[in-house]
Parts: structure tokens; sequence; C-alpha cells
């Protein structure tokens, strides 16, 4: 029988020494990770998850590390004040077996309140926790404590992938009443206008649509929902505001989409308030296990399907750099390789990665588009995977491209002030 606990008394059953273990982004529980921070005892705290959503301060404490898979402001801002936090390379698709793997003594996760039946609602994350939640849960030695918010919508899923945990599985419930982190939405730029407006040339009536975070996916889900067509369908790893507009504006069908067909699939959720209000009992939108949302083969499955994604940097090979600029890291893998990869199985579908053609760095107009990548940089898409990039300058096709042929393509489509230098260098790589 679950004990129902305040989130001080909830932190006050770790260990000094322990591991932690919760989600990505929406799944972690907020009121638990600040309890955590008022004990000032820990010898080796080890907290592993992702994308954090709001300031703790045990991330300071000495004795205590965090591991996270993807990193986002939050884990910017702690590291460059000196917190222990290091990143856990891999696609969000390995988180699963990370956890199977090191299988922390304690697993956390937040929660809607129990239903009638006695089951929990993961709410706006089932991502890639669920089967480590029950292993703890069940184990005991090991603890599931459970962050219940009556602010958090139930969403909906499957009957064959529950986005659920029963009540008897859970250790400790804590009560919490905050508000769910709402993503501020961006106005977005010229640039970003222009990139979506040759992203939409690939778009057309009857395709599914996978759009990842930024103001150019937005901008693109926004522009649709305001011209004619339709007939979408959405499998989409994070859902947002801008998917909730299409089918607002009666632009969603998913009717012809591979395994899924009448319902769009997502594996989390991150937007506005009224996003997370209008999820509320939503049968419209299923939320399934990351391992299936980003599994490159069920992408593949539906025909005429276009991802649109972001870009740090490209170089003439088609190498994408997503996540580490200069040895930082700024983000993570997540699902971006699965969403460029997955459209190439399927001869009518189309991942664009979309970008900016240049930075300013210091003051100074730098482009994004490099004829090779700097000594050291980390590559989050290997060049054979590489479909469609988009720059505000136009698109460049590089399937079936030679590699000579994918330079030109793409020096085509930079700034102008550096694009005669880069086609010099595409004509060097034409001759190699």
């Amino acid at each position: 029988m679950a004990r129902t606990l305040t989130p001080d008394e909830g932190a006050g059953l770790l260990r000094a020494t322990d591991t932690v273990g919760f989600g990505l982004g929406p799944a972690i529980p907020d009121a638990f990770l600040h309890a955590l921070g008022t004990r000032h005892d820990w010898e080796d705290l080890v907290l592993g998850g992702a994308l954090l959503l709001g300031f703790y301060d045990v991330l300071e404490q000495p004795g205590v590390r965090y591991r996270s898979g993807f990193f986002g402001p939050v884990e910017r801002y702690y590291r460059a004040r000196g917190a222990r936090i290091d990143h856990v390379p891999g696609g969000f698709r390995q988180f699963a077996p990370v956890l199977a793997r090191y299988a922390p003594r304690v697993m956390v996760v937040q929660t809607a309140p129990p239903d009638a039946a006695g089951h929990l609602n993961l709410s706006l994350h089932f991502g890639a926790t669920r089967d480590e939640l029950l292993r703890a849960g069940r184990d005991p030695e090991r603890l599931l404590v459970v962050e219940v918010n009556p602010n958090l919508p139930r969403t909906g899923s499957l009957e064959r992938y529950p986005n659920t945990l029963p009540l008897d599985a859970v250790d400790v419930l804590v009560e919490a009443d905050g508000q769910p982190f709402a993503l501020p939405e961006a106005e977005p730029t010229d640039v970003d206008r222009a990139i979506a407006a040759h992203a939409l040339e690939f778009v057309s009536d009857g395709v599914t649509l996978q759009t990842g975070i930024g103001g150019v996916p937005s901008t693109v889900a926004t522009l649709l929902a305001e011209v004619d067509g339709g007939d979408y369908g959405v499998h989409s790893e994070m859902f947002t505001d801008g998917l909730m507009g299409l089918h607002l504006a009666g632009k969603v069908s998913n009717a012809a989409k591979g395994e899924f067909q009448g319902t769009s699939v997502t594996t989390f959720a991150l937007g506005s308030a009224d996003l997370y209000r209008w999820l509320d009992e939503n049968r419209d939108v299923a939320f399934l296990p990351v391992e299936v949302v980003n599994d490159p083969t069920v992408i593949g499955g539906n025909a005429k399907l276009i991802s649109i994604n972001g870009a740090l940097s490209v170089d003439l090979y088609g190498q994408i750099v997503a996540d580490n600029v200069g040895g930082q890291q700024i983000s993570g893998v997540g699902g971006h390789e699965d969403f460029v990869a997955g459209p190439e199985l399927h001869l009518d579908s189309r991942s664009l990665v979309c970008l900016p053609s240049t930075v300013t760095v210091g003051g100074e107009l730098v482009s994004r588009l490099v004829a090779t990548l700097p000594e050291g940089s980390v590559v989050s898409t290997p060049r054979h995977h590489t479909g469609v990039v988009i720059t505000e300058h136009g698109s460049a096709d590089l399937m079936g491209l030679t590699v000579g042929e994918r330079a030109t393509a793409l020096a085509e489509i930079a700034h102008p002030q550096f694009r005669d230098d880069l086609r010099a260098a595409a004509e060097t790589l034409t001759r190699t």
C-alpha cells in the first residue's frame, strides 16, 4: 500500500549515498527535486534524467552528481557554475536500456491523480521510463516515488501501450500542486519564415508530419493551419502547440498513416497551458513509448512522412552537428537521427533539416554551412542519413547525390557572403 507523504518527507527516504532515475522534461517531479535541495547530508547522490525544466538547489550541493541524456538551458546554466553535470550520449530510444542497465535504486515520476480504477496517468510524458518505474515498484529492494499533481492532464494512449501506472505498484505518493512548465512561444523571425516557406514546398495533402522543437517547425505548423490543404497525419516525438493548431484548424485526419491510422501519436508534449488543457482526456492523441514512436522502421512505415528538425551546422559532406558546438554540450541527440533516418525508408517521404545560414559570434557573421567540420566536432547525424537541408536561401535535396553533387547543392543555399568560398571547396570535393 502506497504511503502518502509531503515532498520533504519523501526526500527523507533517500540515503546519503543513493541513485535516482527520472524521465525527460515533463516527467520530472518538480516538488520532489526541490525537496532534495533542503537536505545537506548528501555523500554521493547520483541523479539520472534529461532536460530539466526547473532550477534545483540540490544540483549545486557537494556530493551530488547529475547524469543527463539531453541538455537544456538548466543543465547548461548549472554546468557553467561548476555543478557536477555530465552528458550521457545516446538517442531517446536508448534511454530505456541505459536505465535498465544501471537500475537506479529510486525511480521518481510525476503523474495525474489516480482514476477510479486506481491508475495513475503518466500525463505529458510516456518516453522511456515506464518499464523501469514498474520494475522499481515491484522490487522490495528499490523504491518507486510518484509525485501526484491534480494540475496535470490525463492523456490518451492505445490499449496495447497503457500510459498508466497501477497504484498498487507505488511505494510512495508525494502530493504536489504546481502548474506544469509552460514553454514560452517565441515570435518567428524573418529568417524562420523564409526557411518555413521553403519547407512548405515539400508538404502536400495527406502527408504525415513530425515537427521538432524550435522556431522553424513551429512556424511550419502555424502556416499549414492557415493555408489551403490538409488531411494530414501526425507522428511526432514531441507534441506542440503548432500540432494542436493543425488539429483545431481541422487539418488532421490521420487517414493515410502507416500503423496508427486515425490517431496522432507522440511520446511527450511540451508547450503552453492551452495545449495541456486541450490534451486532457483527448483521445485524438495517443502517447506511446519512445521505442515505438522513434523506431525508424515504424517512422518509415508512414507513406509521405515529412520530418522537420533543426541543426547547428552542416558541412559539405552533409554531416550534421545538432547538439554540441566547440566541445560545449547544447542539447542532445534525442530523436534527431531517428527522424532523419526513418523517412529515407519510403520513396515519397522526406527528412527536412532546417537551419539559418549564419550565426553571429562575437560580433562576426559566421556561416553555419562549412566546407568541413572543425577538428573535434561531434556529429549528431552522419552524412548517409541526411536528406534535405534547408536555409532561408533555399533547399538542397541530397538523396542519391554524389559527394561532389551534394557539396555543390549545399554551397548554393549558403549565405551569399560565404557562397563563393564554399563553391570552391565543393569543386575540391568533386575531384576527390
